[in-house]
């Protein structure tokens, strides 16, 4: 099956490194660039014209609500799906159907959800949801089954430990369903995966790890009489010559101090998420040993929450480390880049032609024709000639 790729749509805000001054440096390229509904619509048509499935729109206090900033991307786009996160705790099963139900109808089926259950005490308090981690995912197991209850078109009355649903129904139902995606690596999160949902994500763990879990969660699938597809989340940096790509890289953590580092390892020690602690235990806090798998750099993580790897490398270097996680199980990759846009360009224009002439991913549409700047020799570059086209 062809490899579907993703971008990621940054909600709260964008830059040249991983955390940026407050105020742009003069002389200096970078500086906050605001998520502007401007800035964002040149993200995802950007994505759309490359060939990317979708896009991720995250979910959080730090961010833009993921619903209504794709509700209206979708107006500016034609083809992209918005792969919209979301907390099952912060909203009813029954209005979350409806929602799903009505993005399908206004934009042609472009909607994808992915199921956001929480692995920060503090965070979901501030939502408030007081449920413990392990009551979570009780939660968010009912909230799906209901869900999909719904989506079926019949009445759903429902009891469960935490949720109450009856006599739910839809006056419409999405027409496709949309695909549920959801990550977590605990045990609970694992059975969650495995009887509830379409697409099982993996944050960018070293090859070995990954096929570990993947085989935990396809073996729970099966013994459900369920099937899953996979998908890994991650950064990447991509350039014509490998040492550039390691030089940009490097870059993103500029401006960076040890002791931020290091505040942001002990903030990120005290989180319930088991995938946070994975990231964590790839770095340990220290710029030191970062490549952790061939091209795989665990720089990001020593500033940010989240998705904490990067594939680094020449074009070349990176279409293999994809070609490697797909050959273990992954369908699916969601990717990102600082900046978004440019970084967007970096994969699109390098990569995924290298992919596609492997015949490791194909294009959903054609290329857009246009205008030609031909060559020297055919004076194409000079002011006022048109050149030949081939």
């Amino acid at each position: 099956m062809p490899i579907a790729f993703h971008w990621f749509l940054p909600t709260n805000g964008d830059g040249r490194r991983l955390v940026e001054p407050a105020m742009a440096i003069p002389g200096l390229a970078g500086g906050q660039r605001p998520a502007s509904f401007g800035y964002l619509t040149q993200v995802a048509l950007a994505a759309e014209s490359f060939g990317f499935l979708g896009a991720l729109t995250p979910t959080g206090p730090w961010c833009d609500d993921a619903w209504i900033t794709t509700a209206a991307l979708a107006q500016r786009t034609e083809r992209l799906k918005f792969l919209v996160a979301f907390r099952p705790g912060a909203m009813s099963p029954t209005l979350s159907a409806q929602m799903a139900a009505t993005y399908q109808f206004h934009t042609g089926g472009r909607l994808l959800l992915n199921v956001v259950t929480g692995g920060d005490d503090a965070e979901q308090r501030a939502y408030g949801d007081h449920l413990d981690k392990d009551g979570r995912y009780e939660r968010c197991a009912e909230f799906l089954q209901i869900v999909r209850g719904l989506w079926t078109g019949g009445s759903v009355d429902f009891e469960g430990r935490h949720l109450h649903v009856e006599g739910g129904a839809l006056g419409r139902v999405p027409d496709p369903i949309p695909q549920v995606y959801f990550g977590g690596s605990s045990p609970p999160a694992l059975d969650v995966a495995a009887r509830h949902v379409d697409v099982y994500l993996t944050w960018g763990e070293p090859p070995e790890a990954v096929a570990e879990k993947i085989g935990r969660v396809r073996e729970l699938a099966e013994a459900q009489g369920r099937s899953v597809r996979f998908g890994i989340r991650l950064h990447v940096v991509s350039r014509d010559r490998s040492a550039d790509a390691w030089a940009a890289a490097e870059a993103l953590l500029d401006g960076i101090s040890d002791e931020e580092i290091a505040a942001v390892h002990t903030r990120m020690q005290r989180t319930q998420s088991e995938g946070q602690r994975r990231m964590l235990a790839l770095h340990g806090g220290s710029r030191s040993q970062l490549e952790v798998a061939p091209n795989l750099w665990a720089g990001v993580g020593l500033a940010r929450g989240g998705a904490g790897t990067a594939l680094v490398g020449s074009h070349e270097e990176v279409a293999d480390r994809i070609e490697e996680y797909a050959a273990i199980g992954l369908d699916e990759f969601v990717l990102s880049g600082y900046p978004h846009l440019e970084e967007l360009y970096w994969f699109g224009e390098g990569v995924l032609p290298l992919l596609e002439a492997r015949g490791a991913w194909k294009r959903p549409v054609g290329l857009a024709e246009g205008m030609r700047t031909g060559t020297i020799d055919a004076g194409g570059v000079s002011f006022g000639v048109v050149p030949e086209r081939p």
